[in-house]
Formats: C-alpha cells, structure tokens, sequence
C-alpha cells in the first residue's frame, strides 16, 4: 500500500482530491465582500449549527447553507406510501376547509354546493353512529342482576358458574330454541354478508338521495357604487317590478335599467345639503319614495324623472326604513315612529301613527297577502323589539307599547303583537310569500340569530344561529328558501349571503365576495336574480334560484293549432 501512496498514480490522485476541495471552499466565498455567503431558509425552525467549526464535508456544507441541520437516513429498495390523507372522509371529499384564524379577502371559493357537503357530511354521520351503537337487537345482552333475596328467607351460598366448552360448534336454532325460522337458511342473512357494514348502513348509502340544485359561487355582474354608505340602519337599494334598480348613493339616487344596463340619474339633493338614507318602489309601477337624514321625503316618477311631492317634515329625524302597501307609504325614522301616508291624498299630515319602539325602526315590511285593509306590517327597531302593526286596530290586546304623545292616541297605536326574544338590532324583516303569517326576522351582531313566528297566535316556530350579524332577508319567489346577508362574524366566515332550505334550516348555498358587511339585499322581479351591497362600494348580481315553473294552465296547450303552423 505505502508503494501505491509514493506512485505517480497516487500523488496525481491526491493532488486531484486537493484541487477539489478548494474549488468548493471558492464557491461558498462570496467573491466581493469576502464573506461565506449563505441563503436564507424556507425553515422557521432556528439554526443549531455551530457556525464557528468548520465543515467536514461538501454535503455538511451545502446541508448548513440551506440552513438545515438533519442526519441523513439510509432507505432502502422498499417503497411505503404515506396514508395519513387516505382516511374515509377524503375518499367522500369531507376535508373541513382549513384556513387562517382571520379571514383572508382572497378566500377560494368551493366549487361544490354546501348543500352537497352537508349531505354527505349526514350521511357520514348516519353511518359513523349505526356503526359505533347499532340497534337493540344486535347489541349484546347483558348480564342479569342476581334476584333479591327475601327477607327471613336462608341466604343462599354462592354458586360456581357451569363450565363452558370453548370450543362448541352449534347451531343457532339448538342454541335458542325460541328462534321460530332457522336464520342461516336465508340467503341474505348477515352471516354471508361480505361488506364491512351493517345491513342498515347498505340500505342507507343503496337508498336514491334526494337531487339538489347547485348554485354558482361567483356573481354574474359586479357594478361599482361609490358612496355606498356603510351604515346597518338604512336602506339603499331597492328593485322594482319594472326591472329597474334604484340605488341611494351620497346626495344621488341612481337608476339602473336590467335589460340594457342604461343608468340615469334620478335626484341630487347636493344643494339642500340631504344625503340619502332610504328608497323603496311601490309593488307595482314606476313610483320611488325616498328618505333622507333631515327627514324629508320625496315621490319620485321612475318614468319621466319628475319629482312628483315633497314630505318637508316627513320625520324630525332621519327616515332608515320606508315600506309600500298600495297606495300607502309608511316611513320609520330615528325619532322612534312609523308614519301611514295615503300617497293619493294632497295632505302632508299622516293619517295615523304607531308609537311602539323605544329607539330608531330601522326596518319596516308590510305582508303581501292582502290590501292594506287585510294586511299587516311588521317593523323592526334598534330596541331589539319586533312589533306587528294592524292599521283597523289591534283586535287581541298585545303587549304593553311606549306610551304615544298627548292628543294622538287612536286605534292602531298598539302594536297587535310584540316579540322580545332578539339581544340586538333587528333591521332584517321577510314575510313568506308561500305560507301566510310567516315572518322570519333577524338580529345584529350581539343576537345573531333567525327567528321565524307564526303572527297568527303570535308564537315562534323556529330559530336558526347563523354564528353572525343579519343585515337583511328575502324569501325565494320560485322555491321555498330564505336568503340571508351577513356582517360581522364569530366565526372565519364573514360577510356571506346565505341560502337557507325552509322549514329544514339546511344550508343550501354560501356566496362570498363582499370585503364588507352585506347591508342591502334586493330581488329581481322574475325571482330568479338577488342583488347585494356592501361598504366596499360594489353591487354584485347572484343567480341564486331556478326558474319558476309554468303551471298547468300556463303551459302550452296540445290544442293550439296556431303554434303548428309553419
């Protein structure tokens, strides 16, 4: 060996292996400041590298200038994949969306349907829980209490249990003589079951499942609303049934046309120093009431634009919630009253008035099963109270109401019923178009709950925690389903709108978007399109529901020979 080191092959081997060295020692030199370079890592985890001691080899090198400091491992020629995602809730796509404690604007939208999750999610469950506590009959039976003994009687000594063969091989028809068929006769008993599951958990994932629709995640149409005031007490956009959108922006209100996105300018209040605090279309027709700051209203012509009358002392303070009822328009205002104007009448004076709050009504909807003889009005106050109005006068005696000023108490002053359940504001108010005397109602951020009440007996039917503020809701015209706005949060999800599965309470859909609090909810006239508005200046258009679906007298008949005609 010492002659192979003293050959000419081995100085040329060492001088080559010396070489080597120092041209890697060259390239971790950084070349203009004489300094080792090195490269920041990806790691958070500290360095516990000695710096000071020199490195043995190229690979601890490029191992310390990562920044890493780990013993290599010898692997060998067998390949064991990782199975920690491979459990059942990723093969039926039930990862609960993991994501920061804040909420992130940039937040990806699923692709799916909630609606589809929660399905499978109940049926999961369903199966987890017929798993783990099976029904009765296959539980094991367990073992009897020893009898008591009676007293006076001779005790009896204790008794060794008889012995049992292990291994006893037996049918269960000799086993249990009470059994009436021979159960292994039957070809599709569970003792020839080869699935890993009970019979009740096959016939559960083998039942059809109920077909649900999927609703599009992102909107069709985001338009731009500078000036979109950021305030849970008013009420600035409004759809009328001519397809025409109304949107209150600072001192203006604007128009925006659907069919052809055309957009006019309908008021500036600019020079009487107003702002805008409330609009609202009559049911039917080109008319727009419209609230501001200092109380005042004004009737608008959608048509010719033309300022039709002026309320100068509508409110002494400013009007957040306006609510039409034929050719009656009722305005609430800070100065805790609701207001019924005849809008036919010339008279600047309402015709009655309804004290029943204690604090701003910031809500107002009148139900649309009647004329303004047969229908009631529900408003909503900052008091956190809900009142039912009756203008032909309260008929069953509510509960007790703000007492009304000297000289105005009349019939219709007390509220028919009033419900005290909500711990905050209530501005979101919705009559159900398909049951009558429905009404679901929805408190603010210290509430945070959906309340629906039957104001025929004035009892609530159901409650649902949404986890977060209601700005406002509207029942679907073409299914039965609730759609809700959201605001500030307990939770990482904020600012959603929500569809709700009625009288279920299941989530159907959750659309996000808005970086602010969804403050205004609008419906278009077909039912099939929701508009929101949001502090962060944007209207967003949604197709949320289907279409609806013609009735039986609506759809073409076989006996229409016109439409055969070519």
């Amino acid at each position: 060996m010492s002659g192979l080191k003293n050959s000419p092959f081995g100085k040329r081997l060492r001088a080559s292996h010396k070489d080597d060295e120092e041209a890697t020692k060259k390239k971790l030199i950084n070349p203009i400041f004489g300094l080792p370079s090195s490269t920041p890592s990806l790691d958070s985890r500290p360095n516990t590298t000695d710096s000071s001691a020199a490195p043995e080899s190229p690979t601890d090198i490029k191992r310390i200038a990562r920044g890493r400091d780990y013993t290599p491992r010898d692997y060998g020629d067998r390949f064991v994949p990782s199975r920690d995602s491979g459990d059942m809730r990723t093969s039926f796509h039930l990862l609960d969306e993991g994501g920061p404690s804040t909420p992130s604007k940039n937040r990806i939208i699923p692709s799916e349907s909630d609606a589809l999750k929660e399905q499978a999610n109940a049926i999961f469950n369903s199966i987890l829980h017929t798993e783990v506590t099976p029904p009765s009959p296959r539980r094991p039976i367990s073992p009897t209490r020893p009898i008591a003994i009676a007293s006076g009687s001779a005790p009896v000594p204790p008794s060794t249990p008889t012995r049992r063969r292990l291994f006893n091989y037996h049918s269960p028809t000799t086993s249990n003589p009470a059994t009436p068929t021979r159960r292994l006769d039957t070809p599709t008993d569970e003792a020839y079951s080869m699935s890993p599951v009970r019979a009740e958990s096959r016939q559960l994932l083998e039942s059809p499942r109920r077909q649900l629709r999927s609703v599009c995640k992102t909107p069709y149409r985001v338009l731009d609303a500078p000036e979109l005031a950021d305030d849970f007490y008013l009420n600035l956009v409004d759809w009328s049934s001519t397809n025409v959108l109304g949107v209150g922006l600072g001192s203006c209100v604007y128009l925006w046309t659907a069919h052809n996105a055309a957009v006019s300018k309908l008021c500036d209040l600019a020079e009487t120093n107003d702002t805008i605090s409330s609009v609202s279309w009559v049911q039917r027709g080109t008319t727009l009431a419209v609230g501001t700051l200092a109380g005042r209203m004004h009737i608008y012509d959608a048509n010719t634009l033309q300022l039709q009358r002026t309320y100068q002392q509508a409110h002494t303070q400013r009007i957040g919630a306006l609510a039409w009822n034929a050719h009656i328009l009722s305005s609430g205002s800070r100065d805790r009253m609701v207001h019924h104007r005849d809008v036919r009448e010339a008279t600047t004076r309402p015709f009655k008035r309804c004290t029943g709050h204690r604090q701003e009504v910031c809500g107002l909807k009148w139900s649309g099963d009647g004329g303004p003889s047969s229908a009631n009005l529900a408003s909503g106050g900052n008091d956190n109270k809900v009142c039912i109005w009756d203008l032909r006068g309260s008929r069953r005696g509510a509960s007790t109401s703000a007492a009304a000023p000297a000289g105005e108490e009349g019939p219709g002053d007390a509220p028919l019923w009033k419900f005290h359940e909500h711990t905050a504001a209530v501005k979101a108010l919705a009559w159900d178009p398909h049951v009558s005397g429905v009404l679901a109602t929805g408190g603010g951020t210290q509430d945070k709950h959906i309340r629906f009440w039957n104001v025929i007996n004035g009892s609530m039917l159901s409650e649902l925690d949404t986890g977060s503020q209601v700005c406002n809701l509207i029942w679907s015209l073409t299914s039965h389903e609730l759609v809700s706005t959201h605001g500030f949060s307990s939770t990482t999800a904020q600012n959603q709108i929500c569809i709700w599965k009625y009288p279920t309470l299941n989530m159907v859909a959750s659309l996000t978007g808005h970086t602010n609090r969804v403050l205004y909810l609008a419906m278009s006239p077909d039912g099939e399109t929701i508009v929101t508005g949001a502090g962060d200046e944007t209207l967003r258009f949604w197709n949320a529901f289907p279409k609806k679906e013609k009735n039986e007298r609506e759809k073409e008949s076989r006996l229409d020979y016109g439409r055969l005609i070519r």
